[in-house]
């Protein structure tokens, strides 16, 4: 079957809004016709992506794998399109992706001077798809903490950087000045595996109200400071290595490879 972008982009709207009414509202067509659509959807799949109820509608399994494909896919095609764009424009321009708490504005400073005509835009990463906008069009370089899929991936080591276990205030071990894996031993550990969250802020805020504890790289702390929150470092827990990434063959093109040479002079750790 031939998948309709179309109808993919009216099951994310749904999808995020959790209402027909008011996904109908932001894509600016009637309220049936948008239903219409995306029965049609269900029927062309063979199965149903949402289960509905008179207040709201959510995703059946299938329909949470489907998602998060069409994430993934409908931001391909918007990457291409704009490229397409750019290319009839005559314009240039390299996007830069970052891991939360990694600094690429150093070398961002130092390749535009180089390459003034070169506009540089930047795209912050989730925790769980590092990889993923190199291999969909929507990045052109990441500045990325393993681990990864570095499948079809060239990567240049940057540095290390320490681990630190995050814990509500009112934790028994808080008042430690450090910890082992060892203390930790049993504490609930909220990361990818145990519960995904869409950003720090909600895994953050649920380390304060008690659901558990996490483990986060010794960078992360100076972007998040919080009364409720304490930082403590896992002496034995091993180093997070940071690397820049390009897709394979990419870094010999000219706005890429240049970026690569500037990039690992400005961000590489010595000994990296």
């Amino acid at each position: 079957m031939d998948l309709d972008l179309r109808k993919l982009r009216y099951f994310v709207a749904v999808a995020e809004h959790g209402r027909f009414g008011r996904a109908a509202e932001a894509l600016f067509i009637a309220q049936p016709v948008l239903s219409r659509q995306i029965q049609a959807l269900e029927r062309e799949l063979g199965c149903a992506l949402f289960t509905r109820t008179t207040r709201s509608v959510e995703l059946t399994v299938a329909g949470q794998k489907l998602y998060e494909e069409a994430q993934r896919i409908t931001a391909a095609v918007d990457a291409a399109l704009q490229r397409v764009q750019e290319a009839a424009r005559g314009e240039q321009r390299l996007v830069v992706a970052f891991s939360p708490g990694l600094r690429v504005s150093e070398a961002i400073r130092a390749f535009t001077a180089r390459r003034p005509e070169v506009a540089v835009d930047v795209l912050p990463l989730r925790w769980w798809e590092q990889d993923a906008p190199l291999r969909d069009g929507r990045a052109h370089i990441g500045f990325l903490r393993r681990p990864f899929d570095a499948t079809g991936l060239r990567t240049v080591p940057i540095g290390r950087e320490t681990k630190v276990a995050c814990l509500p205030v009112t934790h028994p071990l808080a008042a430690r000045r450090s910890l082992t894996s060892a203390d930790l031993d049993g504490e609930p550990v909220l990361d990818a595996r145990t519960r995904r969250t869409s950003s720090l802020e909600e895994k953050f805020e649920l380390v304060a109200s008690g659901q558990g504890i996490a483990l986060v790289p010794v960078s992360i702390t100076g972007f998040y400071s919080r009364p409720d929150l304490a930082y403590l470092p896992v002496t034995d827990s091993p180093p997070v290595e940071t690397c820049l990434a390009v897709p394979e063959g990419a870094d010999r093109a000219g706005v890429v490879r240049d970026f690569l040479e500037v990039a690992v002079a400005t961000l590489r750790s010595p000994g990296a």
